[in-house]
């Protein structure tokens, strides 16, 4: 009981009393069957407008039917195989999985364990964590449509009409998911993005004869009910989880009327929704361009949203407050100076759900340029390299300018990030404080990368719902090129997404000196264990070598096993040495494991990890690697 009331006291402390709160109230009102009144079943039918007249007062979109301005007609084979497969019923999720789910899915069976969710329940009674569930990510991947720009962008490249396609799997969720039933409702973010992409189909096929009068109402009608639901569930997101979620729900709220302006009830929706968008950039994304989930696919998925909300936001005439796009050019130069500009990839730090929310090229999931690049052109009418992706955003003038590389070392203190680019070799390490809310216990990771090859690299997330064993690896300390004292984590890992004893003590230092590179960090951690215990980390780095120098402290941990993981692309295991020894200068050998990578979500592939322990408190390591 009384390590009970620590850890409440703890969650408190971290998460704030209005947060606690919340959750309570939260509880109470789902149990108490409070949001049955308040997100009703089977709602009356509601008609704004007919086909015809929005079509005579379309407001301001990205384009205007299938006339793409300047985008070249590319016959690309890969996006033909893409699109072959969805016609046949076969998805890829998060970019890598392919599921096989039929002409006729019915939007609630998981492909994984196929478990039917129960579409006769309210939403609020529905679990979404849940082991004979599974995942309910992977009910949730198709019911999104971000797999409609595949087949859109099928469409433009060759010329071959897929609206009654788009239009059937649409009709279909409608049919089949009641408004505020089943497990599709249980999301607002989710929700939020279905509305997006169908407005981007009600554009783009506009003039098809396939979108008839009554179907048109019908997606309208659908569409007014799913943002009633984002609008009156909108202090779950900002209070309970404020991420991105929070921004992507209050940036629709915001489109709402610009999109919908038909729709009386989105006056009052988009005032608020950007009022609170504006407030969710400033408090998420530091002064520095990191953001609070310290994830770089989450922070890709904020530059989306970015993007949709500032070019919208200029064709409708408006604009949002300097500090967002003060954020917007803050978080696209960190980005830049953590990207490899070779592979076009980011480390594979912090969580990746595998969000891709709109996919405009054929790229792989892990190549961010083209996102990158079309934040650049809404800020600053440049881009490094010209992708298709601008286009469908409108962005065709634009001036395509030299890449500029980072500077050579680079210190986002804010956030806790520090890098150092030495010619083709980047060295990324974070050490960081927490003010809001942890996702991994991986302080002091080192990335290495050279000629866009991750040698020493982040394990990855995996699955958010999956075995406790996968989830100790790919959270904690022992899934990231870190140290662990008596395998514990530098936090202690609670349900869900909730982590105690915070890192709340934490400070660095990047350095360029004559011949070498020089990083110092240090945290306080594994409260767990002890109160005042220390993790020092620093290296140097030999200007024009690849060599790295690592000394490991720990203070105020005795009698304690220390360990230091290292986790290596299989690919190159011949390329690279550590060697490592303990304080007395004893070199140490090390335990080699086959163990897993997850550069995709739900994936896990071979990856080596070197662990060296030692019952002193030091270690002092030396990474050689060839090229």
């Amino acid at each position: 009981m009384i390590q009970k009331i620590k850890l409440l006291s703890n969650l408190i402390n971290n998460m704030g009393l209005r947060y606690v709160l919340f959750r309570i109230y939260y509880a109470i009102s789902t149990k108490l069957g409070w949001q049955k009144k308040a997100f009703p079943i089977n709602p009356e039918f509601k008609k704004f407008i007919s086909l015809e007249e929005w079509k005579n007062n379309l407001p301001a979109f990205f384009f205007y039917g299938k006339d793409i301005h300047n985008l070249t007609k590319d016959k690309d084979e890969k996006l033909k195989d893409i699109f072959e497969n969805i016609k046949k019923g076969r998805f890829t999720f998060f970019s890598k999985h392919e599921y096989d789910l039929g002409k006729e899915y019915d939007w609630i069976t998981n492909p994984v364990t196929n478990y039917k969710y129960d579409i006769s329940k309210h939403w609020s009674e529905i679990q979404d964590i849940s082991t004979e569930a599974g995942d309910i990510k992977f009910v949730w991947e198709k019911a999104r449509f971000s797999f409609l720009y595949d087949i859109i962008r099928y469409d433009y490249h060759f010329e071959d009409d897929q609206s009654q396609l788009v239009f059937n799997e649409i009709e279909s969720f409608i049919d089949k998911n009641p408004i505020n039933q089943g497990p599709n409702y249980k999301c607002s973010q989710e929700t939020s993005l279905r509305i997006l992409n169908w407005i981007f189909v009600l554009y783009y096929y506009k003039d098809s004869e396939c979108l008839t009068d009554s179907l048109f109402n019908k997606i309208i009608n659908s569409i007014y009910w799913q943002l009633h639901h984002v609008y009156k569930n909108i202090n779950f997101s900002r209070i309970a989880v404020r991420n991105n979620h929070a921004i992507t729900e209050t940036l629709t709220l915001y489109l709402s009327n610009k999109l919908f302006p038909f729709i009386s009830d989105t006056k009052k929706w988009s005032t608020k929704g950007k009022k609170w968008f504006e407030q969710e950039v400033e408090y998420q994304i530091y002064e520095d361009g990191t953001f609070l989930q310290f994830s770089m696919n989450y922070h890709r998925v904020v530059v989306q949203l970015l993007t949709w909300a500032l070019q919208l936001s200029k064709l409708n005439k408006e604009k949002f407050k300097p500090i967002v796009y003060n954020r917007a050019t803050q978080s696209l130069n960190f980005l830049d100076t953590c990207l490899d500009p070779i592979s076009g990839k980011l480390p594979n730090y912090g969580s990746n759900d595998g969000a891709l929310f709109f996919k405009f090229t054929s790229d792989d999931f892990r190549n961010y340029k083209s996102q990158l690049n079309d934040l650049r052109s809404v800020l600053e009418k440049k881009t490094y390299t010209k992708n298709e992706s601008a286009f469908w955003y409108g962005l065709n003038k634009v001036d395509v300018v030299d890449y500029i590389p980072p500077n050579t070392i680079n210190s986002f203190k804010k956030g806790g990030y520090y890098i150092i680019q030495d010619q083709d070799v980047k060295t990324f390490i974070r050490c960081g404080k927490y003010k809001d809310r942890p996702f991994q216990s991986d302080n002091l990771h080192l990335d290495i990368w050279i000629n866009g090859k991750n040698i020493l690299r982040d394990s990855g997330s995996y699955k958010y719902n999956t075995k406790k064993e996968f989830i100790n690896y790919f959270n904690g300390c022992e899934g990231h090129n870190t140290v662990s004292v008596s395998g514990e984590n530098q936090m202690l890992k609670g349900s869900r997404f909730i982590w105690y004893n915070w890192v709340k003590e934490a400070q660095a230092k990047l350095t360029k000196e004559r011949d070498f590179f020089k990083f110092q960090g240090k945290i306080r951690a594994f409260k767990s264990i002890a109160n005042n215990i220390y993790h020092n980390r620093s290296f140097t780095k030999v200007i024009g070598e690849n060599k790295w120098e690592v000394v490991d402290v720990i203070e105020n941990a005795k009698n304690k096993t220390i360990y230091q993981y290292w986790h290596i692309n299989p690919d190159f295991e011949d390329t690279i040495t550590i060697d490592a020894f303990d304080v007395d200068n004893r070199k140490l050998e090390p335990l080699i494991e086959e163990k897993w990578f997850s550069g995709y979500y739900g994936v896990k592939e071979r990856s080596i990890r070197f662990t060296f322990a030692t019952n002193k408190n030091s270690f002092r390591t030396t990474i050689k690697i060839d090229k």
